[in-house]
């Protein structure tokens, strides 16, 4: 019984390039609450079905963007939870983006509505006024217009600040945001949505385009780089994320 529940919580660790060891803190930290993890490639993943996936996304991810891109690409296993963190150079845990989930553009209608329904998002929209935030340089119509089928009034925002400005005049049952504004990342909001008892518990969506270049990806470790500064989560500090997604 012990090695079901083991195999059924087991986590997998990718973007570590393995023999360097950088997964080694963050394997104990999750040891620590039960789980079993270690690192594998996305090719296994079909076969394999863990639980969730832990991916790096820091500069000295091997390709933390691109597997991201490929998990939520494929049909197979884009369902898969993926938890973003930021390992450092050394296996320090910087951060964690606690995102509620990825939708590649375009956006599959069907596909999108099912998953809200999964995470019990669309049962109370046609009983209360709740509102939705997307947040993209270019309205998402197609995106707006599903979500306003099932109940949801969408409030539009075209960059992060004027987002932060939406949420602090009416709370957003939850929001979609693109990868990369014009003035800062999908992470960073989220960063800026944590700060505020209006906005922190709000499931952000982040929107990716089917294709990163590689001066996009570079530019999006650099600014996550920019967001963990030096800082170092315990091993409690971390497993709270992990608890607020079981």
């Amino acid at each position: 019984m012990a090695h079901e529940t083991e195999t059924i919580r087991e986590l997998w660790i990718l973007g570590v390039k393995p023999g360097e060891g950088r997964e080694q803190l963050i394997t104990a930290y999750l040891a620590q609450s039960g789980y079993s993890s270690r690192l594998e490639q996305v090719e296994n993943l079909a076969a394999g079905r863990p639980l969730g996936i832990i991916l790096d996304i820091s500069p000295f991810s091997e390709d933390g963007w691109g597997l991201l891109l490929k998990i939520k690409g494929d049909p197979a296993i884009c369902n898969i939870p993926v938890l973003p963190v930021y390992l450092s150079e050394k296996g320090k845990v910087g951060g964690v983006f606690p995102v509620a989930g990825f939708f590649t553009l375009p956006v599959d209608e069907h596909y999108l509505l099912e998953r809200l329904a999964v995470y019990g998002l669309t049962e109370e929209a046609e009983t209360w006024d709740l509102q939705a935030l997307v947040v993209s340089r270019t309205g998402e119509e197609k995106l707006s217009k599903a979500i306003e089928s099932v109940g949801f009034e969408v409030v539009k925002g075209y960059t992060g600040k004027e987002a932060m400005a939406l949420v602090s005049i009416k709370p957003k049952y939850m929001a979609f945001c693109s990868m990369m504004l014009s003035d800062m990342s999908a992470f960073e909001l989220l960063e800026k949505f944590r700060i505020y008892p209006y906005s922190r518990n709000t499931p952000m969506f982040v929107l990716l385009k089917a294709e990163l270049k590689e001066g996009e990806k570079n530019a999006l470790s650099r600014e996550i780089a920019h967001l963990v500064s030096k800082k170092q989560l315990t091993c409690e500090e971390f497993l709270s994320y992990l608890r607020k997604r079981d």
